[in-house]
């Protein structure tokens, strides 16, 4: 089930919180509520992956407990070796047997291997919650805790990445207090605005940017022209697309009363790739830094090896992203700018405000490219048509005004995170506008196929 569907707005969304409310002064209850809406959201993608959901949730919940019994490290170990086994078995096992089997000249026939949704999400929770098990940041949950905690729906799929000490103690609290109408208008109307940012935006991006990518996956070389527009048009793309589904997440769970946290805050308004990763899915950032980057070393250790910490944590953020040399190659451009940027903050150089800035987006702009094509091929095909070796060719510019309109807001607009918990107070005309424009949006999701979120992929 899409977020973004009538089916999940109308029907799935009002009814949990109808429940989740009516038992609200029972924890007991409204983690029943909370549990089977997880569950029932999961299965109505793929009934089949449920088993197999429960079956991971219990096989954690199982070494913790034994990690608490005993006190064994190899408990933990286990915990996370099988995690990341699972992970690589449906992610990564075909495209490495492939590979291998390309180089030795061997044709390769893919597996017909279905990627549970979101499980890249769903195994980075419960591996930071293992570690901290072992750091002793973290106790063992009771089953029902954990499960609440891992299988918490607004954010199961496609983040943010939230931790067990950020997420369980908010389910002690009833809903039904004295916050809930401010809860309630406050959430509601970050999730209307995710909506606006994903339908009517995202979604229309996409269709300028997916023909000209397609047809250079196809070995057609588009203009100079196509190419840029396609470049700008999936860099906004990508931006509202995530940044809409993180709204939603976050404005669902607030109008259950729970609080999750920031993961986007302008970053197309980054001066420094360093900077930008402090604003871009700013929760895997801090997974990255918390349970890769530092236990490298950081940076507190000779720069050499710094710079070969920021390599190697950026390499696995790419693979992450995706099975590809294209998501391999995307994660090295950008280790390899953080190490160049702290290589520059340590010899005191500085760079005026302006030029930082554009030379940051032109960066973050051809990784994009990189990210986003299907293949390294693609890639360069794409890139070689930016850099104008094709020729100009002709462009036609549709929907200029949503063009315009994203861009505007990607690179002068607040946070909405910010602005909407921050500074927006609910008034009775800002709900009637609200639900003017909700049911707007309703329309606009009937008359057009579904279209999943960029993150649902990975």
């Amino acid at each position: 089930m899409l977020f973004a569907s009538q089916s999940f707005l109308i029907v799935f969304l009002p009814l949990v919180l109808g429940l989740y409310y009516a038992v609200g002064d029972s924890r007991a209850a409204r983690q029943g509520v909370i549990i089977a809406a997880s569950v029932l959201f999961y299965g109505l993608w793929d009934w089949r992956f449920v088993p197999f959901l429960l079956a991971m949730v219990g096989f954690s919940q199982t070494v913790a407990i034994m990690w608490g019994r005993t006190r064994q490290r190899i408990w933990l170990r286990v915990g996370i070796v099988g995690n990341l086994a699972v992970l690589f078995g449906f992610k990564y096992a075909d495209w490495l047997v492939g590979c291998v089997l390309r180089w030795s000249g061997r044709e390769h026939a893919a597996w017909s291997i279905v990627l549970p949704l979101g499980l890249s999400f769903f195994v980075f929770q419960k591996i930071s919650y293992l570690v901290d098990l072992g750091r002793g940041q973290a106790r063992v949950y009771r089953l029902a805790d954990f499960m609440e905690f891992v299988m918490f729906f607004p954010q199961m799929v496609a983040g943010p990445i939230v931790r067990h000490n950020e997420l369980v103690p908010q389910f002690d609290r009833s809903p039904r207090n004295a916050a809930m109408w401010e809860n309630l208008g406050h959430g509601g109307l970050l999730l209307l605005v995710g909506l606006g940012k994903k339908v009517g935006l995202a979604d229309t991006l996409g269709g300028l940017c997916a023909p000209v990518f397609d047809a250079a996956h196809a070995g057609h070389v588009p203009g100079m022209g196509a190419a840029w527009l396609a470049a700008v048009a999936y860099m906004l793309q990508i931006y509202f697309d995530f940044s809409g589904y993180s709204d939603m997440a976050i404005g669902m769970a607030l109008m259950m009363g729970i609080r999750l946290p920031f993961n986007f805050n302008a970053p197309y308004m980054a001066v420094s790739v360093r900077d930008f990763w402090r604003r871009w899915h700013m929760t895997l950032s801090r997974f990255l830094r918390d349970y890769i980057y530092i236990p490298l070393g950081g940076n507190r250790c000779a720069p050499v090896r710094q710079a070969a910490n920021v390599m190697v944590t950026m390499e696995l953020a790419g693979v992450w992203h995706g099975a590809g040399w294209n998501f391999a190659l995307w994660g090295l451009l950008h280790g390899a700018a953080l190490a160049a940027a702290h290589a520059w903050d340590r010899a005191g150089r500085a760079m005026p405000r302006p030029c930082a800035y554009v030379l940051t987006m032109g960066f973050v702009l051809v990784t994009w490219v990189v990210f986003r094509a299907a293949d390294l091929a693609t890639a360069g095909r794409m890139l070689g048509a930016m850099a104008g070796l094709h020729g100009m060719g002709a462009t036609a510019i549709h929907h200029p005004v949503v063009l315009g309109l994203a861009v505007v807001v990607a690179v002068m607009g607040p946070s909405s995170q910010q602005m909407i918990l921050d500074r927006v107070r609910p008034a009775p005309w800002m709900a009637v506008a609200a639900g003017i424009a909700f049911v707007l949006l309703v329309f606009l999701i009937g008359g057009r196929p579904p279209e999943p979120f960029i993150y649902f992929q990975f």
